[in-house]
């Protein structure tokens, strides 16, 4: 399966996000292979679906659904401490195992 960490440019959260995706995978016992695409338009992000940055991706899939409209912003994720600039690891690892069962 495929793993992108897909960002705007200048998200303060991108290392931090890309840190994160890796341990997850790791943690999995998944190749930690994560291609990290830029999206610099609108038009990107229509046509990826791109909820804001960053978006981590799976098999072409966003791993933590969104509503919102496709927009280049940045994105905030539900935690259990409230909203934040990042999904936690727990949260991440569960959206891999998932993924890994409906692909």
């Amino acid at each position: 399966m495929t793993h992108e960490l897909r960002v705007i440019p200048g998200c303060p959260n991108s290392i931090a996000a890309l840190e994160l995706f890796r341990r997850a995978l790791s943690a999995e016992g998944k190749a930690a292979d994560i291609r990290v695409v830029e999206l610099s338009n609108e038009e990107q992000a229509e046509a990826l679906n791109f909820h804001g940055s960053p978006s981590f991706i799976a098999g072409g899939r966003d791993l933590i659904p969104s509503t919102t409209a496709p927009s280049l912003t940045c994105r905030v994720y539900r935690t259990r401490a409230g909203l934040a600039g990042l999904p936690s690891q727990e949260d991440l690892q569960a959206a891999l195992r998932l993924a890994s069962r409906t692909s």
